[in-house]
């Protein structure tokens, strides 16, 4: 098996969180690298793993939130996946030299390619994605 995708989950509330964990903790090229169950710590868990993606929950689906912008002006290499249980609506973040971001499906499916497809071809333009 190739290099493992190496990925923080950040989600609240709680629940979602869980959710996203099962949806993905399983997946054999996946590797966890941390649970933040507090927004405040993020920046130093970040630091500390140097996780490839961070999966972040998002409070409102039509505003990016300034955590994510701080967080890829300094680790311009992440990528974020926020979701938002609110409308069932997920969006993927990059940094290439600006910050760019894509609605992505809000499914298991629609998570698990974009972690892949974006693991494999670094800040290439995302593509949408559907989750179920």
């Amino acid at each position: 098996m190739g290099r493992l995708i190496r990925v923080a989950v950040a989600n609240r509330p709680r629940l979602i969180r869980e959710l996203v964990l099962a949806t993905i903790g399983d997946q054999p090229d996946i590797e966890i690298v941390a649970e933040i169950q507090d927004e405040a710590e993020i920046l130093a868990v970040v630091e500390k793993t140097a996780p490839e993606f961070l999966i972040i929950g998002l409070d409102t689906p039509e505003r990016r939130p300034a955590l994510c912008d701080a967080l890829l002006r300094r680790y311009p290499d992440m990528k974020i996946v926020a979701v938002a249980s609110e409308r069932n609506y997920t969006a993927f973040y990059w940094a290439s030299l600006d910050i760019h971001s894509t609605d992505l499906e809000s499914s298991e499916m629609g998570i698990l390619n974009a972690l892949r497809s974006k693991a494999s071809d670094g800040n290439a333009v995302a593509s949408t994605t559907r989750l179920v």
